[in-house]
């Protein structure tokens, strides 16, 4: 087989409506829209204010699993109640101004201690983007046990027996990983219960340990690299384990939303 026909698995980590970002994370990765396969863990939404172009970009790609993280999880719910459980704190701002801007409103966003008003509505959204929100999983499972998911899991529990929710939110797993290998403790220590051959997450930024670069702990990789705020997007090879970053966000966009 062509070496540059053959088939890639990449993961992408959380976006945060970073388009310019994801842009350059698809480029200096050489990512073939028709050949490769990307697995994105998640957070799609909120964040910057480019989700729209996000989600387009998306959806051009030809193999693409996507997990489903607890912001967009905010979004969906959204999207089929025209109510936003987050009340479209921790980064909302970016999505209405996203969506606002490629409807044919002229829409206002008005902050208030625990809402956003906001004349964006389900109906704007297309309806190509709601398929692409509703058919999100909640976690993957490659063909050689690898664990795709957005948070995390409960260790001490079947990873299969677990509610839905704790795929996004969890941030033990992580936490307790790293933790664990700063202590030095070995992989039999760091007991889980269901056994994978390695796990990929997001959902808790590494900036939080001092760096914008993937960490691994045991056999679990970190690709949230702080896209969400001034850090950076990340998309590794699964199989070289090799990686490609986007420029910091402080860099590509002059506002630095919360989420």
């Amino acid at each position: 087989m062509d070496k540059k026909n053959a088939k890639r698995i990449f993961a992408m980590g959380d976006i945060h409506g970073a388009y310019k970002a994801m842009q350059q994370c698809l480029e200096r990765s050489d990512f073939d829209y028709e050949n490769d396969i990307l697995i994105q863990l998640g957070d799609v939404v909120d964040g910057y204010d480019e989700v729209f172009e996000c989600v387009e970009e998306l959806l051009k790609i030809k193999q693409v699993i996507a997990i489903k993280g607890n912001h967009d999880v905010w979004f969906s719910e959204f999207l089929e109640t025209d109510f936003h459980p987050g009340f479209w704190n921790f980064g909302g701002e970016g999505t209405i101004i996203s969506y606002l801007r490629h409807s044919d409103k002229k829409g206002v966003y008005l902050p208030s201690r625990s809402s956003y008003k906001t004349t964006l509505h389900a109906a704007d959204i297309p309806d190509t983007h709601l398929d692409f929100f509703r058919n999100q999983k909640p976690y993957y499972i490659d063909k050689d046990q690898c664990c795709f998911v957005h948070g995390g899991f409960d260790r001490h529990f079947s990873f299969w027996e677990q509610q839905e929710s704790i795929y996004y939110w969890d941030r033990d797993l992580w936490r307790d990983a790293m933790h664990h290998s700063n202590a030095e403790a070995d992989l039999e220590a760091f007991e889980i219960v269901t056994k994978f051959k390695k796990i990929y997450l997001g959902h808790t930024p590494t900036t939080n340990w001092g760096t914008d670069q993937p960490l691994t702990a045991f056999h679990i990789t970190n690709l949230d690299t702080g896209a969400g705020h001034s850090g950076r997007l990340t998309i590794m090879n699964i199989d070289s384990q090799e990686y490609w970053q986007s420029d910091p966000l402080k860099n590509l966009y002059k506002k630095n939303f919360r989420n």
